[in-house]
């Protein structure tokens, strides 16, 4: 239920504490309008109030919820903040500042706010799963896991609840947590369940590299919303970890009719046409993305079109340049050796692979690529 609506159902039927009867009626009518998104109306009618009395709490938090309504959020601080300064115990004032607060980004200030709100109604379980949803934005795991827990001791399969752990333990990289409260919503709404939860679930086992098990989940997304982009990423990234291009090929060209511009597509479809061995038009799709702005993957991409093409020496000209600005990516320093390698320049893939255990990157391969070029010199 709106702030607003709850507030309205606190007026009075006559207000001589208020300033009389008059107040009172102008008040009920203020947030009937309210009600009726009939914004400047009510605010006549709540400002009417503040001539016969400037610190009305019914007034200024109705003022404040007509500019929370406009989003507003800085006007409506102004009003909640007045009301509090008069009437620090005003349930209304304190839910209103603090979801003003959170709108604003302003989470840490959010929560303290609630936090005040709590000390009055502990119970309240629209309030514990925004202060838990506050937690979560802070990266506070603990405090959130256990609100949204007792919002669930309160209310069992309350789905803020369950949708906000799935956040949080996503959040965190702890995907089959995610998992187990997204799932819950599906067992309780089946394939009707919000389509959010659906490509979130199917994101879990994209992180968790069980692609086959995230197809479905995005396929039926995808049947509700053909052009959902959420579902299409994951399927085309999904075929493309089971080793499908031509299957993630399918769904990166359907996200890129609807946005041809898009440059992290353009490469990834690039790497598509470049893993099927079609490498002019890799290039293409790469070059149409460096034409859009830099992006490094699709200079990679061109690179290991030239290596195999058998120009090592552009890439490798190619390959040294995205080290000076990416000098973490373990797989730079790889090709970059094979393409010396390639040129007859065993020392200089070395150097290469030693740079390699310099960032405290090792493996097997590396390890196994290192001694044969040491006993090759």
């Amino acid at each position: 239920m709106a702030l607003s609506d709850r507030a309205a159902e606190q007026q009075p039927d006559d207000s001589p504490r208020q300033g009389g009867t008059e107040i009172a009626e102008l008040s009920q009518r203020g947030y009937q309008l309210l009600k009726e998104n009939l914004l400047s109306e009510a605010e006549d009618c709540f400002r009417r109030i503040l001539e016969y009395e400037e610190t009305n709490n019914y007034a200024l938090v109705g003022l404040g919820d007509a500019a929370r309504k406009r989003r507003d959020y800085r006007g409506a601080v102004t009003y909640y903040e007045k009301c509090l300064e008069h009437h620090p115990d005003n349930n209304y004032a304190l839910f209103g500042l603090a979801d003003c607060f959170k709108s604003l980004k302003y989470f840490h200030r959010a929560i303290k706010v609630w936090e005040r709100y709590l000390q009055h109604d502990d119970q309240n379980v629209t309030v514990l799963t925004r202060v838990a949803d506050a937690y979560r934005k802070v990266r506070d795991f603990q405090n959130s896991r256990d609100l949204y827990l007792r919002v669930l001791e309160m209310q069992k399969d309350n789905a803020y609840a369950l949708i906000g752990l799935g956040h949080l333990h996503y959040d965190f990289k702890e995907y089959a947590g995610a998992l187990h409260y997204w799932g819950r919503m599906h067992e309780l709404h089946g394939d009707s369940v919000d389509i959010r939860v659906l490509t979130s679930m199917g994101n879990c086992h994209r992180k968790m590299k069980t692609f086959t098990e995230g197809v479905p989940y995005f396929e039926k997304a995808l049947g509700r919303q053909p052009t959902n982009f959420y579902a299409l990423f994951g399927l085309a990234d999904c075929h493309r970890g089971m080793g499908n291009p031509e299957r993630s090929l399918e769904y990166w060209n359907r996200i890129l009719e609807r946005d041809p511009s898009n440059k992290v597509i353009l490469t990834r479809a690039g790497d598509a046409y470049r893993c099927m061995e079609q490498l002019e038009l890799a290039e293409r799709y790469y070059t149409k993305a460096l034409n859009i702005e830099f992006d490094e993957y699709a200079i990679l991409g061109l690179a290991l079109i030239n290596k195999a093409r058998g120009n090592m020496r552009q890439a490798a000209e190619s390959l040294s340049g995205l080290l000076r600005s990416d000098s973490g990516n373990p797989r730079l320093y790889l090709e970059l050796a094979e393409c010396h390698l390639k040129l007859g320049e065993r020392r200089e893939a070395l150097l290469v692979l030693q740079q390699l255990e310099t960032i405290g990157v090792k493996g097997r391969t590396i390890t196994a690529f290192y001694e044969r070029l040491k006993q090759q010199l």
